[in-house]
């Protein structure tokens, strides 16, 4: 075995270990992703979150046994295997063993620690946008039309997995039109590989189609709450921040691919770097989407860099290029991941205010970064849910209604009972059955001062009472109340169905 393949492996190991003791044990999962484990029991070829490919996985986990453990081995695997790609294309452009481990800590200690800790479909959207990016260099060098083939794969697999991948060809586009690689569009190759990329997706495609196009009611709703919120320049500032140990390579990187002779076939990347950035500008996108555009640069700039540094006086700075990633990387471990108790950081906002980490989706600040208060209050829903529904007759009678997919979600992940929670509120509105006829509900609300749950609804029923609340004061769900419904005095499934069909109209109609 290698030097060169023993440092690898080092890499790659710690990157697994990091994944797993960056989260302290008193945050739950993240509230997407007990979504994204649910789908495992309702495969389909969409969804009206996400499209397919996370919940083939979530089934891989279910059969795995659901644990913990399963959950956040995926996304880690998904951020080891950028590594190795990045890796792969730092041997590719002919870098030596600086460049390599240069390269290999400009993606270990970054915003992919943070990312690849959460089952979500960010993690393989940007290892799918590093492997098309390589196999794009492979094609550059060898000019073989089978990495157009690959690429298409690999693209139609990323769109499967979340349609933020469209970026990445929307800025190419333009940079290969304006190279000296524009000769490619007389390849009649490459337009049989975009039919076989078409032919991949058109399952996805149909489903949107039969289901109205949901993605389109989807997207109108993230503008309308979150996109709305999104600053420009907040958008450009936070892209610094995500490869902060890695700037200068970066920098580095697009300075060479305009100006080092080797690097001259490959110019393209620089345009494609610029446009992708502009259209995330100019739709206003959250800033974590363009991450996966980074780990390629941070590649051709650890070879340039490693080239440059050879000689004279330069050599000297070869330690400082590897010194800050890792220096970086300490007051990161102390800010970036949910290792620090919720007491702490309202202790300590300052550092987390000073990031902008306090500022929500809503556009204001908060108490805890969104994403952690998004980890707290989970498992106390369930398990005091878990408790009323013990107590209510007619169990299998019974529905547990949500207002949010994070509730039915992690009710039903954590659930001693096999509760099976919906929700009106995303995939949920499509996994009703109501085939039963339910005579009781319990009804998970958001906290509300003037919530009048109990007197709407309680004509409708012989028996109403409040069950519980969450009462973590840290929790993105502090308040959320549990009202507990029994002996319905009318028909519940037909409100229900009413309900579903509103909601359903509402998205086609959008």
């Amino acid at each position: 075995m290698t030097k060169k393949t023993l440092i690898l492996i080092g890499f790659i190991i710690l990157k697994f270990v990091l994944q797993y003791v960056l989260i302290s044990p008193e945050y739950d999962l993240q509230r997407d992703e007990y979504l994204h484990l649910d789908q495992a029991h309702h495969l389909a070829w969409g969804y009206l979150s996400v499209p397919p490919v996370t919940s083939w996985f979530s089934y891989i986990i279910f059969l795995l046994g659901n644990s913990v453990f399963w959950i956040k081995f995926f996304p880690a695997l998904f951020g080891a295997l950028t590594l190795l790609v990045v890796w792969k294309t730092i041997e590719l452009l002919k870098g030596n063993l600086y460049a390599l481990i240069l390269g290999a800590l400009g993606i270990l200690l970054s915003c992919l620690l943070r990312i690849n800790t959460l089952y979500q479909p960010n993690s393989l959207d940007i290892l799918c946008w590093t492997v098309f990016y390589y196999i794009l260099i492979q094609y550059i060098i060898s000019e073989k039309p089978k990495w157009l083939y690959f690429a298409a794969v690999v693209f139609a697999f990323g769109f499967l997995n979340k349609y933020n991948i469209l970026f990445l060809l929307l800025g190419l586009i333009p940079a290969i039109l304006l190279s000296n690689q524009r000769k490619i569009v007389a390849q009649k190759e490459l337009y049989f590989s975009l039919i076989l990329g078409l032919i991949l997706i058109m399952p996805n495609l149909l489903w949107q189609y039969n289901n109205h196009f949901p993605i389109v009611h989807h997207m109108k709703e993230l503008a309308e709450t979150q996109l709305v919120n999104v600053d420009r320049i907040g958008f450009l500032k936070e892209q610094i921040l995500f490869f902060i140990g890695s700037l200068f390579v970066i920098l580095g990187a697009l300075y060479a691919l305009l100006v080092y002779k080797p690097f001259k076939k490959y110019q393209l990347f620089f345009g494609a770097f610029i446009f992708t950035l502009l259209i995330f500008i100019y739709f206003k996108a959250k800033a974590y989407y363009a991450i996966g555009l980074y780990p390629i640069y941070i590649a051709f700039g650890a070879v340039f860099l490693s080239e440059i540094l050879n000689n004279g006086w330069k050599r000297f700075l070869k330690p400082v290029f590897i010194l800050i990633p890792l220096l970086l990387f300490i007051p990161m471990y102390n800010i970036a991941f949910p290792n620090k108790s919720p007491e702490y950081i309202v202790e300590h906002p300052e550092k987390y205010k000073k990031l902008g980490m306090l500022r929500w989706e809503d556009g204001k600040d908060h108490h805890l970064p969104q994403d952690f208060a998004d980890m707290l209050g989970w498992k106390e829903l369930a398990r005091k849910t878990d408790s009323i529904y013990d107590l209510v007759p007619n169990k299998k009678e019974t529905i547990v209604l949500c207002d949010n997919y994070g509730q039915a979600g992690a009710i039903n992940f954590y659930s001693k009972k096999g509760i099976k929670a919906v929700s009106f509120n995303a995939d949920y509105l499509n996994w009703f059955d109501l085939d039963i006829q339910y005579k009781n509900l319990i009804r998970v609300k958001d906290y509300d001062e003037n919530n009048e749950e109990l007197k709407e609804t309680s004509p409708y029923f012989e028996t109403a009472a409040i069950g519980g609340q969450i009462t973590n004061r840290y929790a993105r769900e502090y308040g959320t109340t549990i009202f507990v419904f029994t002996n319905a005095k009318i028909n519940i499934n037909k409100r229900l169905e009413q309900e579903i069909n509103e909601e359903k109209s509402d998205i086609i109609n959008d």
